[in-house]
This record gives structure tokens, sequence and C-alpha cells, in this order.
């Protein structure tokens, strides 16, 4: 129903702006643009040469124009620097220069400069605005503002807009803004909320200039074209994975202030390359050139990405940043910044069309290329037995297969859209783009460019010269919208939470940085795949932090010791289980895992429930250690807690769950129910030898494990399996896995996290076997593995 309104809502506001876009169209019209922030960078690099473009594109089509640019420095001054940047106007390659004199002759007497600044001042270029059209006898069709100015300025020229400077009745008003949009969920909340007590949601039209790079803006209409071919392939049955890669060559130095405070994820990951990946990832609609459909069908996309946790991203940043940063900003000598500088994040949808394909989103400064791409490399279970030399690209199914929007620089140095030759022939406007001529020599991705149907554009544009179009004829897809941009920070803040005090690896920059960077993944575990040399004595500027400190292997009570902060060790223990679980699969077909309950596990199940999507759930069976006498809804119940943070997450077959028989016949762990001889004869049944795969143990602070406890020695001895014992917390009576059948199993893992177990653990390094009086002292697989899995708090305190 939530989506239901949602979509009713989107459709609304889009048909009232494409409806005012039509009457618009409909009739002669004048349109005033006015770009704040007139003399800044952006302006100069691009908007102003866009909308030079614009007026190249437009004019003669049923629209008059005025520009006006604008900024807070006095009149005159203004002008001076304005002028300046409209000297570097450029027209296409293939205009007449004399034409295009006249047209930029056109063009510069239709901008004029304004200081906007006060309330006043807004009223007078809304009155001059009005007198214009009056004078020349046109119907004022609508204004566009296009704020090139920083975030913090949105609100007050938001006011003034609203309160000074809106268009009469039957004209349409545009606002443009630029990234970023705000710094986290909350912020970017907050200022929606702003901007939204002054705008509606259809006058706004939030700028993420990569959506019109021409082969990011090619892949709708790519995907829509070529339906017939891809409705087949555009899945996880098909796809190995996605790459979404932005790298570049310069570093942020002149930027830091900037870089300080947003760093690469934000800079590009949270906006450009989520963008991009919607794109791709997107159900696409029956109608492609409906906007409303487009992006409600974008916000679908965005709201099955799968949370994101530290163990999803790793990060670097180039080792002079620091440096520049300290000069820039008058930071102290010993200044040492976490702000990373390159990002690697894995991604995850939760949907049947994509599960556990690998989303891969990269970007970074000083890398050894610049260059952009989004990759979509298909599956190849083929063989074939001539040699390679016999393949030919057309047929052979052993080449790869991959499908590439090459967004620019790079080899190619150009906008493309690749297709493997062995894939199919693509279809393209044929308006747009080109096929590529074959480069000798020149190779893409490890194949070489015949091996491709490759087309570019006709004729290369900008970015802004083709986002600007859109604006005017209120093409709303490429843009947006409030509700898209919170989705994306909803998923993206966690993650930036997370990361916010690790220190980011260092590398050189440029070509130095050998595979330094290179990472791999695991589940949805990413790591980097080279070790980092270590750094025994920190350097004179280095303040040792504790994601410095990373696994600590060692002993205790002569077993394994695996020790680290409390994310890297969960972490960890998950990898340890998958793997454990992966191999028992492939040598035996299944996997008997047995869980404890309590509180410590559950950032277990929740990291083995959103990050490995590799573990052999189909063939695993789950036990559960103990359980309390309480009916299994109950909130209380350990098998409730598996259920709400890892059963209703996997694809586990039903039948492989295993919950104890605490509630029969009405009646709660009743000795003449024979509930623990039920569970022990399952056992015996399911499992070889009655010897678990891996068990999964707590300790108390009493040293109780499982629900063996000191004060009821119960199950610490003799041929009983599962045993009813007696607990001095509430509920008191539990069923559990009896120390004998424990130390059965092939492996035990002993999970022990938090500063209040730090004296337990002190003691128990020190006892012997005495497990009627610390029950834990009483594991030790008679033929497997006992590892301890300690965080440092309860290792170190």
């Amino acid at each position: 129903m939530k989506h239901s309104g949602t979509w009713k809502m989107l459709t609304v506001a889009v048909c009232m702006a494409l409806l005012g876009c039509l009457q618009a169209q409909a009739l002669q019209g004048h349109v005033s643009i006015i770009l704040l922030g007139a003399t800044g960078d952006l302006a100069k690099k691009y908007l102003w040469q866009g909308l030079f473009q614009l007026y190249l594109d437009e004019a003669g089509k049923g629209y008059s124009f005025s520009f006006h640019g604008a900024a807070l420095t006095p009149p005159q001054q203004g002008q001076e620097l304005m002028a300046k940047a409209l000297e570097s106007l450029s027209c296409p390659k293939d205009m007449a220069p004399g034409h295009c004199g006249k047209l930029k002759e056109q063009f510069l007497q239709l901008s004029q400069y304004r200081q906007l600044k006060t309330d006043e001042h807004y009223q007078t270029l809304s009155k001059d605005i009005e007198a214009q059209v009056q004078r020349e006898g046109l119907r004022e069709a609508g204004r566009i503002f296009y704020f090139s100015v920083p975030p913090f300025a949105y609100a007050d020229i938001a006011r003034s807009i609203n309160s000074s400077c809106r268009p009469g009745p039957g004209a349409w008003l545009r606002v443009v803004l630029e990234k970023p949009f705000g710094h986290d969920h909350r912020s970017a909340q907050q200022l929606a909320t702003e901007l939204g007590s002054f705008f509606q949601e259809e006058e706004m039209y939030r700028v993420d200039h990569y959506l019109g790079k021409q082969a990011v803006a090619q892949i709708l209409p790519f995907r829509d074209q070529n339906r017939k071919a891809l409705d087949g392939l555009w899945n996880r049955h098909h796809v190995e994975r996605v790459e979404i890669i932005m790298k570049e060559t310069v570093d942020a130095g002149g930027r830091t202030s900037f870089y300080e405070e947003y760093g690469v994820i934000r800079d590009v990951l949270q906006n450009h390359l989520t963008e991009i990946l919607t794109l791709v990832a997107m159900e696409l609609p029956h109608n492609t050139s409906s906007s409303a459909a487009v992006l409600e069908h974008k916000l679908q996309a965005l709201r099955v990405i799968q949370g994101l946790q530290k163990g999803n991203a790793v990060l670097g940043q180039y080792r002079a940043y620091s440096g520049q940063v300290r000069q820039e900003l008058q930071k102290p000598e010993g200044f040492l910044s976490l702000t990373p500088t390159f990002a690697g994040v894995l991604v995850h949808m939760d949907n049947l069309r994509w599960e556990g394909v690998p989303f891969i989103l990269m970007s970074g400064k000083a890398l050894d290329e610049r260059v952009g791409y989004v990759r979509i490399l298909f599956k190849n279970q083929a063989y074939c037995v001539q040699s390679e030399s016999h393949w030919a690209s057309e047929q052979s199914r052993c080449l790869p297969r991959q499908i590439i929007f090459y967004i620019g620089h790079g080899e190619l140095d150009h906008p493309a859209i690749l297709v493997s030759r062995n894939l199919f022939r693509p279809s393209l406007p044929a308006q747009g783009w080109k096929e590529v001529e074959d480069q000798p020599g020149l190779r893409l991705f490890g194949r070489p460019l015949s091996d491709f149907y490759a087309y570019s554009p006709v004729r290369e544009r900008d970015a802004y010269s083709i986002l600007l179009p859109r604006i005017l004829h209120c093409q709303k897809e490429s843009f947006i919208t409030t509700e898209n941009l919170l989705a994306s920070w909803v998923f993206w803040t966690p993650l930036l939470d997370s990361v916010a005090h690790e220190v980011p690896r260092l590398y050189p920059g440029g070509t130095e940085n050998g595979h330094l960077l290179d990472f791999e993944f695991n589940g949805g575990h990413l790591s980097f795949s080279q070790e980092q040399p270590e750094q025994l004595v920190p350097g004179p500027e280095s303040v040792p932090r504790p994601s410095d400190f990373q696994v600590l292997r060692a002993r205790y009570r002569e077993s394994p010791l695996i020790s680290a902060w409390p994310e890297e060790l969960i972490s960890k223990l998950a990898s340890d289980i998958e793997a454990t679980a992966v191999q028992t699969v492939r040598l035996f077909g299944r996997f008997h895992l047995a869980l404890s309950g309590g509180s410590s596990p559950i950032a277990l199940f929740q990291q083995l429930a959103t990050g490995h999507y590799a573990f052999p759930w189909a063939h695993t069976h789950l036990w559960l250690v103990d359980e309390r006498c309480v009916p299994l809804s109950d909130p209380e119940s350990n098998f409730q807690g598996l259920q709400a943070h890892l059963l209703q997450h996997i694809r586990v077959p039903y039948y492989n769950i295993h919950p104890m028989p605490v509630h029969l016949h009405q009646r709660l762990c009743a000795e003449e129910d024979h509930g623990a001889q039920t569970y022990a004869n399952e056992i015996s049944a399911l499992v070889a030898n009655s010897s678990f795969d891996l068990v999964l143990l707590g300790m108390g602070t009493d040293g109780h494990t499982a629900s063996l406890f000191p004060q009821s020695p119960t199950g610490l001895d003799g041929e009983q399996l599962v045993v009813l014992t007696e607990s001095p917390f509430r509920p008191h009576h539990r069923m559990s896995l009896s120390l004998p059948l424990i130390n059965r199993a092939k492996k035990v893992a002993v999970l022990v996290m938090g500063r209040t177990k730090r004296e337990i653990t002190m003691l128990v390094s020190r006892v012997g076997h005495e497990p009627k009086k610390w029950p834990i002292s009483g594991v030790l697989p008679r033929s497997g593995q006992l590892v301890w899995y300690m965080d440092y708090e309860a290792f170190l305190g």
C-alpha cells in the first residue's frame, strides 16, 4: 500500500510537470534562465558552454530566451568576470565559422549580469523580466534558476525566489540544484525539508552530471531497444558481476577542504555510481519514455539494495594527502587525516533478479589511469577443445562475454558502447551512434577491440549540454527526486558511520600503486588482496588507533585464540564458519551446524545473513546448542533469536532446521514428554556418529557454556546426548546438548565478547579441567579442534 501511494503521488507530480511542458511548447513562450554563481568555476568550465549549446539547439523551436548571470559581486566587477567566462564559448566542429560567430553574438546580446543579494534585487529581476516580455509582445513560459552555489546558500536563495521572483500565473518555475545534496541521511532530509517549504517537488531538478554522460544516458535506451536479446540474460543466472568504475589520476590538491568534509564515497559513490547502479539494476518499465515510470523503478531498485557494513568496503588514501591537508588547511604538524581518497564497495541486491550477483563500485584519486566504465560480465560455462588461436570472436562461447558502457578517457578516449560479438549484435539509434573502426593493437578488458561490436556517439557532447535541454523539456527521469535521494542515503549512511574512524590503506599514487589496492570478495566481505607491510613501531607522526590492531592470533588454554575488535572478530568467525561449511559440503554433501543462543551470536547471525552469499545453506542443517523452556514463539526463545536474525534472511530448507522440542503436549520441558531424548534420537539419526561439523558456544560470567551451569551438573558427563538443566537465571528450566556430545564435534568455536567477560576469561585461563566448577573448562573435542574467538575487551580488558 505504501509503494502504491508513492507511485500515485509521483505519477501526479510528474504528470503536472509534463502538462506544464506541453502547454509551454504549444504556444510561443519566453524562458528566462538565471545562472546563480555565474562567475564560479563550474559556470566557467561547463555551465555557460552548456547554456550556449542549449541556445544553439532550441533557438527558433518555439522559445525565446534571455540569460542572466547572477552572483553576489557588484555589477561592474561581475560583468567583467562574466564577460571573461563567455570568451571561451565554442560551436560544434561541423558548424561554419561565420554562422558560429553570428550565433555567439546573439547569445552574448541575450546575456547580462545581475547582482542578486537581497530580496529587492530579486524583485527588480522579476519586474525586468515581466517588462521585457510585455515590451516584446511575448508570453512568459517559465523561469529556470540554476544554483551553481554551495548548499549552505540554498535556503536563503530559495526564500528570495519564492517570495520575490516567482513567475506569474500560467508560467512554470524550475530550480536546478548541484550536489552535494547533504552529508548523510539526516542532513539530506533537513536540506530537502528546507527546500520543500519553498518549492514543489516537480519544480526541483537535482543534477548528477554523470546522468548526462553519453554512455550513461544510453543505458536505459540500450536496454529498451535490445529487450529481446537481453530479457533472458539480464539476471543472476547469467550475470557473473557488474563493475561500476571511475578512476582518476589527479589528486585532491586544491580541494582538500571539500574532501575533508566529504571524502571519495560521498563525492563519487553515493551519487554518480549509485545512479548508474540503479540504471543497470532496475526493472525496465514497459514505457521508458515515461518519467514517472522510470523514477518509480529507480526508487524500487534503491530500496532493495542490501544494507552496507564495514566489511563491504575497502578504503585507501594516497600518501601525500595528509601533507596537502596540513598545508592547505593550516593543520598542526602531527595531523593525520582519516579521509579516504579511494574506495571499493561491494553491493548486493535483495531481489530474485540479482540475488547473489556482486555489484562492485570503485573510485579513487591518484590512480594509474583516468577512466570510467560500467561493465556487465556474463558467466561462461563453455569449454572449447580447440586452442584459442582458432576461436572466432562472433562464434566462440569460450571468449569473455560482456557489455561495457565506456564513459570516457582511458585507452579508448571517447564514450562508447561495447558488446562482445559472441553475445549479440546490438541495436542503437543510427542518428546518434556509429560503429567504431577497429584499431589494431588496442585491447580493452583483455581483448582486442575487434572482439566487440563497438559504437561511439556521432557527435560527442558534454554532459551539461545533454541535461539542460532535459530541464527545459521536463524530462525528470534524468534528475534525482527527493525520495530517491533519501533512499540512497538510507543505505550509504550506516556504512559511512561505520568507517568514520577507520585508518585507510596508504598508497603511493599513480603507477607505483602496483597491486596494493587490488581487492577480492568472499560472499559479502571485501578485503585487499595484498597484506600491507605492518608498521611494528609507529612512526613519529603515527597515533595508534583501535583499527590499527587487526586480528591477533595466539593461544588460550592450549588451543588457538583469535582476538580482534568486535566487527573484525565477527567477520573473521563468519568467514571461518563459511569456509568450514563449503569444505564439508564439498566432501560429505551436508554440513551440521549447532548454534548457541544468547546475545553474543546476534551480530554473527546478521553477518552470515547479509554478507555470505556463497554459504551452502541448501546443504546445511541448523541445530540448537541449548534452549530456554519457553514457547518457540516467545521473544526469550533462542530459536526466536535465530529466526529473527538469520533464518528469515536466508534460503535454507525448512526440514533442515531443527529447533529443540521444549514445548510438547502444551507443556514446557516436562520430563515425562521425553523431549530431550526425542532431540537426541533426531541427532543420532541425521548426524553421522552424532558428531556435529561445528558447534558454536559462548561463555557466561560464571563459566557456564550452552545451558550447562556449575549449580546444575547435569550433562557434564554420562551417556545422555541432550539433557534438561536448571539455570540460576530466569527462565530457570533449560534444554541443552551435553558436554560429551559437544566434545564429539569436529570443530568447536567459543565466542566471548565484552568487558564483562574479562574476569572470567582471566580465571578460566588459569584453571585446569574442572567442568563441575566451570563447565567451559570441560570443552575439549576428543578428536576435533577447539578455537577461541575473543574480542579485545574480553581478552585484554
